[in-house]
């Protein structure tokens, strides 16, 4: 069975995918973005697999890949892999495009040469517009109607689309469209280069390895924390417990629950979740906060909340206090 995630990056309305074999756990990662890498790796870990490697659909210009950063945490390839299915040469957004195509022909992930209701352009890196007519027709279109067609972008929200579709609905190569109608169409765009294309392709050249490695996303220095696929830091009981005379602990449970029978952390201050957003202020912005509640889910939702209050060093106590009690640390109140 196939493990399947579409992924958004809204910086450059790119689309990200993770294709991974339910029984062997293992991954690959089509088109990642090198500032959504810690956010794919948490995906990864949660999930339990094993990233083989990542692959490019072409060398893109409006992003850098996070192949490299992905690479070095998991020693994932940077390659094809032919395991995954079928590679198909589809040139004309650039010289190097290519269709991720899998066994079954039921999905193919088409860069940035065949778009949802449109196409990529082909006025740098070597684009084709007749080349692009013709793989495309040759390619993508002549797989079953039913497959489905995954871009590696849409500006408009859009997320999938399928042969049968684009066939009779895409203004520029689908029904009756001629070769010579797609050239002369695309050959008067006029669009502008995309702004990062100067420092997007020459990274991407390099499968976005930075110049210098302060280029690259830094982690929380003042406890070791995990990053979650929902965008949040976690600490672990243990590291808290260490820390805790240097750190803010904020339990956001209810009165009741603060002198109830879980008792609380020692020296944890008591500010309940809905009242956090006015009273964010009797906490200090000099020192790193963590939140805590009864399982880690309003916690969560508090970290969130301190986050867009401008508190910058923020984590949630993973688990809550249901895991800090049944692994043995330090309560106040409570009953045994």
């Amino acid at each position: 069975m196939l493990i399947f995630r579409q992924l958004f990056d809204p910086q450059s309305s790119t689309y990200s995918y993770l294709l991974a074999d339910s029984r062997t756990h293992e991954a690959l990662l089509i088109d990642p973005v090198f500032e959504q890498a810690r956010r794919d790796a948490a995906l990864i870990q949660e999930l339990g697999l094993k990233l083989v490697a990542t692959l490019e659909t072409h060398i893109h210009a409006d992003h850098v890949t996070g192949g490299w950063l992905l690479k070095r945490q998991f020693g994932s390839d940077i390659a094809a892999s032919a395991a995954s299915g079928e590679v198909r040469a589809t040139p004309g957004h650039t010289h190097g495009c290519v269709t991720y195509v899998i066994d079954d022909e039921s999905m193919a992930f088409t860069g940035d040469c065949l778009l949802i209701r449109g196409s990529g352009r082909t006025d740098f890196q070597q684009g084709d517009p007749r080349a692009m007519y013709r793989s495309v027709r040759s390619h993508i279109l002549t797989l079953p109607p039913t497959c489905l067609l995954y871009p590696a972008h849409d500006y408009t929200g859009l997320t999938v689309t399928s042969v049968a579709e684009e066939r009779r609905f895409n203004p520029r190569l689908g029904g009756d469209i001629g070769e010579a109608d797609f050239v002369g169409y695309m050959n008067n765009l006029g669009l502008p280069h995309p702004k990062l294309i100067d420092i997007a392709v020459p990274a991407n050249l390099k499968c976005g390895q930075p110049e210098r490695d302060t280029a690259l996303p830094a982690d929380p220095a003042w406890a070791p924390l995990t990053f979650t696929f929902a965008g949040i830091w976690e600490i672990q009981p243990e590291a808290l417990e260490e820390r805790a005379a240097k750190l803010q602990i904020v339990d956001v449970r209810q009165p009741d629950e603060y002198i109830g029978p879980l008792g609380r952390i020692h020296g944890s201050k008591l500010i309940p979740l809905g009242e956090l957003p006015a009273r964010s202020a009797e906490l200090s912005r000099d020192r790193p906060v963590v939140a805590v509640c009864r399982s880690g889910a309003r916690s969560a939702q508090a970290s969130v909340l301190l986050r867009k209050a401008g508190f910058s060093d923020v984590a949630n106590l993973a688990g809550g206090m249901l895991r800090w009690r049944a692994e043995g640390h330090p309560v106040e109140g409570g009953r045994e």
